[in-house]
């Protein structure tokens, strides 16, 4: 007998009730001296605490029925050293029809929360001994358990009829996991069931009797063994195995051996590799199991058990479909049509066959499962199909509804269905397919006339528009403003304003501050306009809010709403027309408003301050007095003012006002006013306007103010004559001053540009000191000249070039003043004329160096070769 784990440990046990130990690591075989005298029958060992070098506890089952453990270390003495039994007790045992038993099969194992159990079996019965570990029972190992069942017996199953022997297999699909199936062969058959560790009372479940096969049992040929997989067991007979499926009992493999192996004695498992071994006396055969599960879908889709079968066939789309349709068949057949649904929208079945089905059966509610299902598992290319299936539910919804509307006794129904409906309209898988249906959708909602969600499908689908629009036609204009200003939406605001604004101006008006900058006020101006043309107060007010909002607060400069604010401050608020146009300003490159518009405006409505501020900004003085004449003679001459840099205008614009005042007020004090108002006016100017009647007595003041005037300029032009006088003597005094100034060059003088001595050739010597070279100097002024200088200088050059030098003696030199005279410009007029050019101003101290100030020292057409000169 080999442990399971990790297969380090064999005991053979022999005839003559002696026990022999031999570890994988060990160099011999040694004798168990505390085992001898018990014939062993089988033995379980410990999963949990076994290493290499030690079994820990384990259970010793005997031909007696007694129940032992045991510990056996594999550590080796001297010739005195310890033995490898460390122990051997005994903890029970186990009867059958009154006396003792054999104990066929042993196996020991612990479950979850320290649960510990063990299962025997004798030729007849199987034994269950169940219990928690206490502290350290690792330690004190199965006395513990067994300790619970000595005043009583442990439950067990029992079978009448006898191998004499029998054998127990269990499943474990890791390694160290705990087993999930046994069975037990025994002489009625085979006892299969499940394992489950949690239940309290007993660890076997789902227990059935599989019959042997034909030809296999107590009377025929009886098995040796059995090894249990998956969903098999395998039953080791002497001249072959066959393997029985454990969910229909059918036989599913014979293999036959050949007699020259001899006969079979026994087969095992290798719980760690899985595989199965048998041997005869001449041989060992080894089974691997591969893909034991590859046909079990069939089976369980036999006994309709749809969840394994789907589980056993997830990775074979073909399988997989078929096991759907045949569980959405059997759930049809069950009535249980909405399982069945959702299985038919998984399967590949025709779309039309199933949709039949639940029509003629008359569950719509299944029909929506299975169509909202479909629309789930389309392709976003299948575009055709998302349609017909959305108008489809949406019409199945809509019918369900109306269905149930008018049903008090279905009013819970009613609204568990709009749930629904509302679920599946605003469902986000669903969102790409709804909005491309959505014109057919807002058609079947207003066929059923659901305006209820025919809003709530337009809110999901961002149709701000139609819920507007809706809640306008049926004069719910707050509900309306509310969703406009909650989405912010420019061209809703364009589009509805015009009917907003007729039956909540104040309101809509708020919102569309709120909006501020968002909004454009030339798009709003049609509402406004629209709504204005009443005249009356409230309504121009409005206009006028919204308007002085955008103007003075968000600083608008179009000028259609400028225009537009003109207009309305005309019609409905005058007072504030001139304070507006006095605010924008008198310069008519900066006022946002028409200004022709404006003054046509202002004359339409006879607003003839606001005229003449008109006027003013457009310069038209002499208008802007006539009209200003008519209402103020005040505010005329605040606008005979304006043009300060044309007197003869401003002259002109007073005689108007003084000729108003004496002809039409006829008013000499106020005349005589006007003349001490400006200074430009004489009364010799005013004269003229006063009727023959009036006495000298009344221009007595004036004119004597007139003679004083007079006499005043006359005597500041004499003492500027005077000043100009002097101011010419000592001009001319300082000519004859400059006549006599000279300098003195020295002969070590250089030039100031070229820095060679001055007296080589000829120079200039200027007043702040500075000397140079003639040619030097024509070099250093040419730069700096204008183009026309530069033109008159070369002209210059060629004419001095051109004329003949000066004759010696005083008669020829004569002559040659004479023929110069005669001919052109003498040479000495020449030289003079380019001493003027040139030597003007010192080249370093005059104007020419201060415009060359911004000039850069290289010329940029020379600054590369400048620049590679110092490389």
């Amino acid at each position: 007998m080999l442990s399971p784990t990790p297969g380090s440990h064999l005991l053979i046990a022999l005839s003559s009730t002696e026990v022999l130990y031999v570890n994988r690591n060990g160099q011999k075989v040694r004798p168990l001296a505390r085992w001898k005298g018990q014939l062993v029958e089988s033995v379980g060992w410990n999963k949990a605490l076994g290493t290499e070098t030690s079994t820990g506890p384990i259970l010793v089952g005997t031909a007696q029925g007694q129940i032992f453990e045991a510990e056996i270390s594999a550590s080796e003495g001297g010739l005195f050293g310890p033995a490898p039994d460390l122990y051997f007790r005994p903890l029970y045992v186990l009867n059958e029809e009154g006396g003792p038993a054999p104990v066929c099969s042993l196996e020991a194992e612990r479950g979850p929360e320290g649960r510990g159990f063990v299962i025997a079996t004798t030729r007849q019965r199987l034994f269950q001994f169940i219990g928690r570990s206490a502290e350290g029972a690792e330690v004190q190992g199965f006395s513990g358990l067994f300790a619970a069942y000595t005043d009583h017996p442990p439950p067990f199953r029992e079978f009448p009829s006898s191998l004499g022997y029998s054998e127990l297999a269990f499943y474990t699909p890791k390694l160290r996991s705990a087993p999930r199936a046994f069975a037990w062969m025994m002489g009625d058959g085979v006892l299969y069931g499940s394992l489950d560790c949690g239940r309290p009372d007993s660890l076997l479940s789902e227990e059935r009797v599989w019959e042997y096969p034909d030809g296999v049992g107590p009377g025929a040929s009886p098995p040796l063994a059995i090894v249990l997989t998956q969903f098999h067991f395998l039953l080791l007979l002497a001249d072959r195995v066959e393997a029985v499926c454990t969910l229909t009992g059918q036989v599913v493999l014979r293999d036959h051996f050949l007699e020259k192996f001899g006969p079979l004695k026994h087969m095992v498992k290798d719980s760690s590799m899985g595989h199965l071994w048998a041997y005869t006396e001449r041989a060992v055969f080894r089974y691997h199991v591969q893909r034991e599960a590859r046909d079990v879908w069939r089976t369980y889709l036999d006994m309709n058990r749809f969840d394994l079968a789907k589980e056993y066939c997830r990775e074979r789309p073909d399988c997989l479909d078929t096991v759907l349709a045949r569980e959405a068949d059997f759930c049809f057949r069950q009535r249980r049509y909405l399982e069945s649904a959702r299985c038919y929208a998984l399967t590949q079945s025709y779309f039309e066959e199933i949709a039949l089905k639940f029509l003629e059966a008359r569950q719509e509610e299944a029909l929506a499962e299975f169509l909202q299902r479909k629309l789930a598992s389309l392709k976003p290319a299948e575009r055709t199909q998302a349609t017909l299936l959305t108008t489809w539910l949406t019409e199945l919804y809509l019918s369900r509804l109306g269905a149930l509307q008018g049903d008090p006794e279905a009013l819970t129904l009613y609204r568990e269905t709009r749930e629904r409906f509302r679920a599946f309209l605003s469902s986000p898988r669903h969102k790409e397919w709804l909005f491309a249906s959505r014109a057919s959708i807002h058609e079947l909602l207003a066929s059923h006339g659901d305006t209820e969600h025919m809003v709530y499908f337009a809110v999901i689908m961002q149709d701000y528009e139609r819920v507007v629009a809706y809640h306008c036609q049926h004069e719910a204009y707050e509900e309306a403003l509310a969703v406009l200003a909650r989405h912010r939406d420019p061209q809703l605001f364009y589009k509805f304003s015009p009917i907003l604004i007729r039956h909540i101006p104040r309101q809509l008006v708020d919102t569309w501050i709120e909006q501020g900058s968002r909004l454009d006020a030339r798009q709003l101006i049609p509402a406004l306009v629209n709504y204005s043309q009443g005249g009356e107060a409230q309504q121009v007010s409005q206009a006028i809010r919204y308007m002085e909002f955008c103007v003075n607060v968000l600083g608008e400069t179009e000028q259609a709403i400028h225009n537009y604010l003109l207009s309305l401050y005309a019609r409905g608020q005058p007072a504030s027309l001139l304070a507006y146009l006095e605010q924008a300003g008198a310069s008519p490159h900066r006022v946002h408003y028409d200004l022709k518009y404006a003054l046509r405006l202002c004359a339409e409505h006879g607003h003839h301050r606001a005229c003449v501020h008109v006027y003013k900004v457009l310069e038209l003085y002499e208008e802007a007095v006539d009209l200003a004449l008519q209402v103020d003679v005040d505010l005329a001459k605040q606008c005979a003012d304006l043009p300060e840099e044309d007197e003869e205008l401003r002259k002109k614009l007073w005689l108007k006002i003084a000729r108003h005042v004496v002809q039409e007020e006829e008013d000499v004090q106020t005349a005589m006013a006007c003349l001490a108002s400006c200074p430009l006016l004489k009364i010799e100017d005013v004269l003229p306007f006063f009727p023959d009647f009036v006495t000298i007595d009344h221009f007595k003041e004036a004119i004597c103010s007139s003679l004083k005037a007079y006499n005043h300029h006359i005597q500041e032009l004499q003492r500027e004559m005077e000043e100009a006088t002097a101011s010419a003597q000592r001009i001319r005094r300082d000519l004859q001053e400059l006549r006599g100034r000279y300098g003195t060059v020295e002969p070590q003088d250089k030039c100031a540009t070229c820095d060679f001595p001055l007296l080589n050739r000829p120079f200039y010597l200027f007043l702040c000191g500075h000397m140079f070279h003639a040619d030097c100097l024509l070099q250093a002024v040419r730069p700096g000249l204008p183009a026309y200088k530069q033109a008159r200088l070369e002209e210059l050059q060629r004419k001095l070039g051109a004329a003949p030098p000066p004759a010696k003696g005083s008669t020829r030199a004569k002559e040659a003043e004479g023929g110069a005279a005669a001919g052109g410009p003498s040479r000495e007029q020449l030289k003079a004329d380019l001493d003027e050019l040139v030597a003007a101003e010192c080249v370093y101290c005059g104007e020419l160096m201060i415009r060359s100030i911004d000039r850069p020292f290289i010329d940029p057409q020379r600054y590369e070769e400048e620049h590679l000169s110092w490389l």
